[in-house]
């Protein structure tokens, strides 16, 4: 058992974290333990509909490209 059982002992890994990895690398460790928990499930389960709206979800908004000119009189 880990003793576990006491919220200071919670709280004192907590800010160990907080030292050890600093406040900008938190949440990226929990997201890509959550990504890989998410990966181990679904390859436990055979459901391959958490990939592809997984996958679409990280690749965020598209770029916008913006318009070129057709043709007409180039600008002076």
């Amino acid at each position: 058992m880990l003793g576990l059982d006491n919220p200071i002992h919670i709280l004192f890994l907590l800010v160990l974290l907080l030292l050890v990895f600093g406040a900008k690398r938190l949440p990226e460790l929990g997201r890509s333990l959550g990504t890989g928990l998410r990966g181990f499930k679904e390859t436990l389960s055979g459901d391959t509909g958490a990939t592809e709206l997984l996958q679409t979800t990280q690749d965020g908004p598209t770029p916008v490209q913006q318009a070129q000119p057709t043709g007409g009189e180039p600008r002076a």
